[in-house]
């Protein structure tokens, strides 16, 4: 416009605030999908095995609908802002757990462990409530780092002066009831990882000398590193314990590639845990025979004395094929006692095939990723590594448990994440997903409301 030879130009209207979606109501199908896949599953095992519905399924399927509905409803109130795939995989994965171990109570009559894992799991889903609620910011954690680090200790440690259990002293029982405390102490050694790193990320990456193509820190700051590794090598001299040492020094060594971006401590890593391993596997009977079933899994039976556990697992793979044999339809109880815990996913390849493991294994695929993203997302350090830590947590145990069972690796004894038999494994993972939704709505939040670029 002008006005006496004078042009005005006339102001751009303001850009307007961005409101993210919130997405509980995907969140809120998603959970009715997962009740009634596990709900069907229950059906299928009682049709299987005696021809009908079994007459508890009403009861299971409310229970296990009313428990992700509350955890829902907290979430919707607590964290908007969530992604909306954490909570309904849990939800699955435990429903999905609780059907395979249910299936495995009808060959052992004696020996039911579905019940106590329901109750395991309502312990769980309570932890998640009063997770969610009472930690309005996850940052607050980082204060009680070497608090953390501190109770995580002497929870490794507890189980040092208990007996033995098949060979592992991971066990605390007293009076029949039993707990593994190296589970809670994972958690509390991601907390204190990230507090850790976050605070000395620049020294680990620019200070100190550098040797060959790696930037080495100074001796203040390298301390507790080394320390880290020693500790993981005496856990697993102690308790005879290959994965809870594997885990967190293995947490630590990709907490550190984050926070320093440099891949030769994933290098190092390797190096020192694969030193530590092979020292222990060749002095330590135990791990030894462990090592020795990994390299000659069918020896047991070319001696005449049958397929040990391993061998069994591997013909439950290989039974499944690739559509399975149907849920109650298999014969993975042939592995013994370990069947609902350490080796319970191989019911899960024989009854469901490889698509069904398949399915098994894009769900953890699916919580690690969300878990990482939402790291990612945030802009301040601590709570990034504690995302990516938490999600590392559940990717190594995945990893190390599968390729136990299906001979890629050493046996190590630990509890699929909310698979298999264990409560405390159960609550522990509850714990984890909490953590993480409080973290991805964290991320989530910070840019509600923005201006529109």
């Amino acid at each position: 416009m002008t006005k006496a030879g004078t042009t005005v130009a006339q102001a751009d209207p303001p850009a307007p605030a961005v409101r993210l979606p919130r997405r509980r109501g995907i969140e809120l199908a998603l959970i009715v999908v997962a009740v009634l896949l596990s709900v069907y599953g229950y059906c299928a095992v009682g049709l299987a095995t005696y021809g009908a519905v079994p007459p508890g399924a009403a009861g299971y399927g409310a229970g296990l609908g009313v428990l992700a509905l509350v955890a829902h409803l907290v979430v919707r109130y607590r964290a908007p802002y969530a992604d909306p795939l954490l909570l309904p995989i849990g939800v699955l994965l435990n429903g999905l757990g609780l059907v395979l171990i249910y299936r495995l109570d009808l060959e052992t009559p004696g020996d039911r462990a579905a019940p106590t894992q329901l109750v395991w799991s309502t312990v769980g889903v309570a932890l998640f409530i009063v997770t969610v609620l009472l930690l309005r910011d996850y940052r607050v954690l980082q204060r009680y780092a070497y608090v953390c680090v501190a109770a995580a200790l002497v929870l490794l440690t507890l189980p040092i002066f208990f007996p033995s259990v098949n060979g592992a002293r991971i066990w605390i029982r007293i009076a029949g009831f039993s707990i593994q405390p190296g589970e809670f102490a994972k958690v509390l050694l991601a907390v204190f990882f990230a507090a850790y790193l976050a605070a000395n990320r620049n020294a680990l990456a620019y200070a100190g000398r550098r040797v060959w193509r790696l930037q080495l820190p100074t001796g203040r700051v390298l301390g507790p590193i080394v320390a880290i590794w020693l500790l993981s090598v005496c856990v697993l001299v102690l308790e005879r314990d290959l994965g809870t040492s594997l885990l967190f020094f293995g947490l630590f060594v990709v907490l550190l590639y984050v926070a320093t971006g440099r891949t030769g401590w994933i290098a190092v890593g390797l190096l020192l845990a694969s030193f530590g391993a092979v020292a222990v596997g060749w002095l330590e009977p135990h791990v030894h025979s462990r090592v020795e079933d990994w390299l000659h899994p069918f020896a047991s039976i070319e001696a005449g004395q049958g397929p040990n556990q391993l061998a069994q697992s591997l013909f439950a793979f290989a039974a499944g094929g690739m559509l399975g044999s149907g849920l109650g339809l298999g014969h993975s109880i042939l592995i013994g006692f370990a069947a609902k815990s350490d080796f319970i996913l191989a019911t899960a390849g024989e009854e469901l095939g490889l698509a069904g493991l398949s399915a098994i294994f894009l769900l953890y695929a699916l919580l690690v990723e969300r878990g990482i993203r939402a790291g990612l997302a945030l802009r301040d350090p601590f709570g990034r590594l504690l995302a990516v830590g938490l999600a590392s947590i559940v990717a190594l145990q995945v990893f190390v448990i599968a390729g136990g069972v299906t001979g890629l690796i050493p046996l190590t004894g630990m509890a699929m994440p909310f698979l298999a038999q264990g409560g405390s494994s159960v609550v522990t993972n509850w714990a984890i997903v909490a953590l993480l939704i409080r973290v991805s709505d964290s991320a989530r939040s910070q840019y509600d409301g923005e201006v529109a670029p």
